[in-house]
């Protein structure tokens, strides 16, 4: 048994505009599908994607607070010249600069129109076959942990695992990376940003959800009342939800 990561949920004052913003950031397309905004790419809807994972952005009445997301996207450049590019592209379709502390580095950082941090990094090597999300990277206290859990959750293999940062990635070799890395602090306000997972076909959800429990997860109430998928916290805080099979 294990789940698989099947999108980034991001919540928004405006969930179609953010959507747009996103599909026009990595070249992809949007999909509306009831009061969500599917990103994804190619020109017709398909979920779960098998080498990418989605952004799935979901309307909430309550702005973004001022306190850094502790879940964000890593965005992949090809070049220098290409990395240049794409933070004026971004720009020019509303992202704007941010200062989180990140002091003199190769990468740009970023905020979406609703204040989402992202990052644009230079080039890298272990990114140049991701696509355009090299990593969804996870503030935490202790990346061996977090890869333990993360990785008896899902069945994505573990890369590179130290005390300051480890990683995940699909068995498959493709798409992005699921990242930890260690920073000082503790969760304060609730996730703006984070990752849902979804059984595969023939897995119980619910049988999903007691193994992750076994693993550590809690459950977690955001006042979600009776719907289809199942609210967790990992051992560190950060929100994630099991998805049902359709």
């Amino acid at each position: 048994m294990a789940l698989r990561p099947v999108h980034v949920n991001v919540k928004a004052q405006d969930s179609s505009a953010i959507g747009r913003f996103w599909a026009e950031a990595l070249g992809w397309s949007a999909f509306h599908a009831g009061t969500t905004t599917y990103v994804g790419p190619g020109s017709e809807l398909v979920w779960p994607d098998p080498a990418v994972l989605g952004i799935d952005v979901v309307p909430v009445p309550e702005p973004k607070s001022r306190t850094k997301n502790r879940v964000h996207l890593d965005l992949a450049s090809k070049s220098p010249a290409h990395q240049a590019e794409l933070v004026a592209r971004l720009r020019a379709l509303g992202a704007t600069p941010v200062d989180v502390g990140q002091g003199d580095v190769p990468w740009t950082v970023l905020a979406d129109p609703e204040g989402n941090e992202f990052c644009v990094l230079e080039p890298r090597e272990v990114y140049r076959d991701t696509g355009p999300v090299a990593a969804v990277v996870v503030d935490c206290a202790d990346p061996r942990a977090m890869a333990r859990f993360w990785g008896g959750a899902t069945d994505w293999t573990p890369h590179e695992v130290t005390d300051d940062q480890a990683g995940l990635r699909s068995s498959k070799g493709v798409g992005p990376y699921i990242e930890f890395l260690r920073v000082p602090g503790t969760k304060t306000v609730p996730d703006r940003v984070h990752l849902d997972l979804l059984p595969y076909p023939g897995d119980d959800k619910e049988a999903e959800a007691a193994r992750l429990r076994a693993l550590g997860a809690t459950d977690l109430d955001l006042g979600q009342g009776d719907v289809p998928w199942t609210c967790l916290e990992d051992p560190e805080g950060h929100e994630f939800c099991v998805l049902a099979l359709s």
